[in-house]
């Protein structure tokens, strides 16, 4: 699953321990709305009063090497699903001639050879991500406009990391080889259940009879990268269920497996009828056993834990969801995407008028990306903690003191000491070991008598320290929220 197509903010992270992220990355305010005399130079100058990447400087200067692509089109609208799609019908898996996807290909087409780029900062892009919606109902054809008017713009890297999301019952043998011949190389297959009784629950348009049908049909392709998306805390969903779940998915051998618990989300079917932690929905309690358990059995499979929701073997991460992990910048198009670009973050309309609106303002000249919606130090500095803590790697402090300074660095570090001691928090040095308990209390010493810092890197433990990432985040978000950022050349001044 990409996390770009999927809802986002800092309080729904925190609302959740390891619920999916990104359709729009950060609190609505900060992906400001493309609006008419808003937008001239989206693409070009930005002003650099706004977010910056703080693992890698200056990142406003960074062209975006990834693209997000939008494919909305579904069979049906899953009960928790509130991403922009448009239903075309349970019925449909071939829609060669539908006029509403032709006229989207071309809108969305439209959309990116409209962008205005410095062609003196243009990169080639290194992944692209197919998600939608479903995209593997779109017939290749259309999906080859695409990758055309991608490569045309921007060019597209021989050894691209090119991800289609592909849902069970949407395609056959014949259509995975014509995705694999247009540069498909990683396919991101949404099971979500190995239960008939938990996918009738969903929504979901297909079976378990489809699902093995799928995974067959991938593996004697010869897809060698590939994951399998699973979603646990469903209505009725037991343990036994659970394991089984866990069970099939690490028996079918993909690549990389994705595990997000189901968040409840207004205007859905399930947010009607259901409420957070109430029968038949488990409880937080079996909802945390459940990702234990995902941990569990996903390690002892061999595969790494390297992102909350996240697991691959080695060597199978999946490139284009590291861009959003390590806040680099990237480009989205189509219905509902956002992008990150020249510093500055924000959305595209989710109503399918109104994303025709904004291809035609955009190809008039009339968007652009300056405005009133510029993002300050301190927001920086929270996102970077946000998403580095997130993954196994966690907050490289020398990148982070360089950014912010050493005092907010101390701050830190003293705040998650309680954790360290209890197991949730890891501190390592520059070669990522372990520091204990009584060398963090000298290295805080150190700190305080201005000697080189030993901690190099924290991050949240295995799966304690993940399930607690509510917590650990908000504790540091309280830090930032109440220090009066400033350069660190303003520090040492």
């Amino acid at each position: 699953m990409n996390f770009n197509c999927l809802r986002y903010s800092r309080a729904t992270m925190l609302k959740s321990t390891f619920n999916p992220l990104f359709c729009e990355l950060f609190p609505k305010s900060k992906f400001p709305k493309l609006t008419p005399h808003v937008i001239t130079n989206a693409f070009t100058s930005c002003t650099p009063h706004v977010r910056q990447n703080v693992s890698t400087k200056h990142t406003i200067d960074l062209a975006p090497t990834s693209a997000y692509i939008h494919l909305p089109f579904c069979r049906k609208r899953c009960h928790y699903c509130d991403f922009p799609i448009v239903a075309l019908g349970s019925a449909s898996t071939e829609i060669d001639d539908d006029p509403r996807v032709i006229n989207y290909i071309q809108l969305l087409c439209r959309e990116i050879n409209a962008m205005k780029v410095n062609i003196n900062d243009k990169m080639p892009l290194e992944t692209v991500f197919f998600g939608g919606g479903t995209p593997s109902l779109v017939p290749a054809q259309l999906v080859l406009l695409v990758l055309e008017a991608l490569s045309g713009k921007f060019g597209v890297s021989e050894d691209a990391e090119i991800s289609m999301e592909m849902d069970p019952g949407t395609f056959d043998a014949r259509k995975m080889e014509e995705m694999m011949k247009l540069g498909v190389n990683r396919v991101s297959l949404g099971v979500q259940a190995f239960q008939e009784k938990l996918l009738r629950a969903c929504g979901r348009a297909h079976g378990v009879e489809e699902v093995n049908e799928s995974i067959g049909i991938v593996k004697s392709c010869g897809v060698e990268n590939w994951s399998i998306d699973l979603i646990s805390s469903l209505p009725h969903q037991t343990t036994d269920m659970w394991e089984e779940t866990l069970r099939l998915a690490i028996d079918a051998q993909p690549t990389h497996v994705s595990v997000y618990d189901l968040q409840i989300e207004q205007g859905t079917k399930f947010g009607t009828q259901y409420t957070p932690g109430e029968f038949p929905l488990p409880s937080e309690t079996q909802s945390a056993e459940f990702y234990k358990m995902a941990s569990r059995m996903l390690s002892d499979a061999n595969y790494n834990h390297y992102e909350i929701s996240s697991y691959s073997k080695s060597g199978y991460e999946c490139k284009h969801n590291s861009t959003y992990w390590k806040n680099k910048p990237f480009y989205g198009f189509g219905l509902g995407s956002a992008s990150f670009v020249g510093g500055l973050r924000f959305s595209r309309p989710k109503k399918v008028n109104e994303y025709m609106k904004f291809v035609q303002d955009l190809e008039n000249g009339l968007l652009n990306c300056s405005g009133n919606d510029q993002i300050g130090i301190k927001d920086t500095a929270m996102d970077v903690v946000m998403l580095s803590l997130r993954t196994s790697l966690g907050l490289d402090l020398k990148s982070f003191e360089e950014s912010f300074g050493s005092s907010i660095v101390s701050s830190l570090l003293e705040t998650y000491k309680p954790y360290v001691e209890s197991g949730h928090v890891v501190c390592l040095d520059e070669k990522r070991r372990a520091i204990g308990e009584g060398d963090l209390n000298t290295c805080l010493l150190q700190d305080e008598n201005n000697q080189e810092r030993k901690v190099a890197y924290i991050r949240l433990t295995d799966p304690e320290g993940f399930l607690l990432s509510n917590e650990l985040i908000s504790l540091a978000f309280e830090v930032m929220d109440s220090y009066d950022f400033c350069s660190p050349l303003q520090e040492a001044a």
